[in-house]
């Protein structure tokens, strides 16, 4: 019976210090394991223009935050590679260590602050309605009993939560995996309107003139930060010092108007 007993006292032991490995290896500081391969990985979603996207004719991803991204890692003295990761759950991608960076207009939240670490901003931004070109329903008001279109996981799906007597009056939230195709449904008059990131949006509407129209109303306003795992403190340190060469030097203000046609990079 003894033996037995220390057998069990051994078996958890064992599964006690295993799950303490496990604990440890999830808060190891991964810089120097970045630096010796050469490059990190940014998770994005690859349909979010201008921020990062897949070019038409050849399928690259490109865009504002791309740009950014990769003169930052050349002022760390590192490449960087790209991955295409579902929105919804980029954030546990990162925690797993799939990707190094978020960095594809991520809004700061106090929520996500409690489950990553954030640059400095370096966008400022809001959340507007878009509407059909020629729709009547031109205020948030005349939205009400209406379909309204989100990307699902997104801080618009969040901003239209906020908005306690917006959320109470429209039919039905209707969430789209990504912004494109929530577009596409309001030209189609699948929905009334869709919600959405103001950088975002008013480059669809650069696009697609004639087509959408935005509502002087806004919801939220926020600030767009690059996401990171809390634990890689040298990271952090070495991305926002480049990031910030690169914000308030040439390079920045040549990226900034290659896509908005003006510097609206916050120093």
């Amino acid at each position: 019976m003894m033996n037995k007993i220390l057998m069990k006292m051994t078996g958890v032991a064992v599964t006690v210090l295993m799950m303490a490995s496990c604990g440890n290896n999830m808060v190891v500081d991964k810089t120097e394991a970045i630096k010796s391969q050469g490059y990190f990985i940014v998770g994005l979603d690859d349909q979010f223009p201008p921020m990062g996207f897949r070019d038409s004719k050849n399928n690259e991803i490109v865009g504002f935050d791309i740009d950014l991204a990769k003169a930052t890692a050349k002022e760390m003295g590192l490449e960087v590679k790209f991955k295409s990761v579902e929105w919804d759950s980029i954030v546990l991608s990162l925690k797993k260590g799939d990707i190094d960076v978020i960095w594809n207009g991520l809004t700061i939240t106090p929520e996500r602050k409690k489950r990553i670490a954030f640059s400095p901003a370096y966008l400022a931004n809001s959340q507007i309605v878009v509407i059909k070109a020629g729709s009547n329903l031109t205020t948030l008001k005349a939205l009400a009993a209406k379909k309204i279109g989100v990307q699902l996981g997104s801080s618009s799906e969040k901003a239209i939560k906020n908005s306690k007597a917006f959320s109470a009056s429209i039919k039905e939230v209707r969430k789209f995996e990504n912004n494109t195709l929530a577009l596409m449904d309001l030209a189609a008059g699948r929905v009334d309107a869709v919600v959405v990131d103001e950088i975002v949006g008013r480059y669809y509407m650069s696009k697609k003139k004639g087509v959408y129209q935005v509502l002087t109303e806004t919801l939220d306003s926020e600030e767009y930060g690059v996401g990171m795992r809390q634990a890689d403190v040298k990271f952090q340190a070495l991305l926002i010092d480049a990031m910030n060469k690169v914000k308030n030097g040439k390079a920045g203000e040549t990226i900034s108007n290659k896509w908005f046609a003006k510097n609206i990079l916050l120093k």
